[in-house]
């Protein structure tokens, strides 16, 4: 365990899981390269450090708006941190964000109802839209790093978070706060992607010939993706 979780340190700027998302974060820069300046960007559950670290803060030619459920400080004058729900966003108007991004967040909102209800925000919110999660049935769950976790009973994952350290959890002795942590994470598959995200182009990241996740690419990116040949 220990092993895997040094693959998926996202601190450790040689840990798989950062080198993905480094590629990942690429893919996502040519594809808003030719829209319009400033570029107003939601950011669903990121944070400044990940701005931070992919040269984006204090950018003159985009303003970041940052949504947690709490916020935090911000020291750069184009990232602003605001509280807030996911899946319930009356705070924005209509098509107020040039690009919604969020990388690894709809996974963790409990609920296929809650995620239908992220996607339509986010939808809603932004012209277009990037919204990457990891896949439901590549065998190595990403946050408790147990091979087939995803796929075991609710009881037996409980269980086992109560006596062990699993992944970035745990252990944790109390059952009801054990139960949460295990239902807090859902991970989803091409086919709910598709369902919450209609309009979207579902994007397969794939390691090791594996899909590892997907990226719902709609609306102006969607258009850039179409645009390019190399996809």
């Amino acid at each position: 365990m220990l092993g895997l979780r040094r693959l998926a340190d996202v601190n450790n700027d040689d840990s798989l899981s950062n080198q993905m998302r480094m590629k990942r974060f690429a893919f996502f820069e040519r594809l808003v390269a030719d829209l319009d300046r400033p570029l107003r960007i939601l950011d669903v559950g990121g944070t400044v450090a990940f701005w931070e670290h992919r040269g984006w803060a204090d950018k003159q030619d985009c303003e970041i708006t940052l949504l947690n459920l709490e916020a935090e400080e911000s020291p750069h004058s184009n990232i602003i941190s605001t509280a807030g729900s996911a899946y319930d966003m009356p705070e924005h108007a209509d098509g107020s964000f040039d690009v919604a991004f969020s990388n690894s967040v709809i996974e963790h909102i409990f609920t296929l109802e809650n995620q239908k209800k992220m996607a339509a925000e986010v939808r809603r919110v932004a012209k277009g839209y990037w919204v990457q999660t990891p896949n439901y049935w590549f065998p190595i769950e990403p946050h408790f790093h147990v091979p087939g976790w995803q796929w075991m009973p609710v009881g037996v994952r409980v269980a086992l978070l109560r006596r062990f350290k699993c992944g970035w959890r745990g252990p944790c002795p109390d059952k009801a706060e054990a139960t949460e942590l295990v239902r807090e994470v859902r991970l989803m598959t091409r086919r709910e992607m598709q369902d919450a995200f209609p309009d979207a182009y579902i994007y397969a990241e794939r390691f090791k010939g594996l899909t590892k996740s997907w990226v719902a690419i709609g609306g102006s990116l969607r258009e850039a993706l179409e645009k390019q040949s190399d996809v």
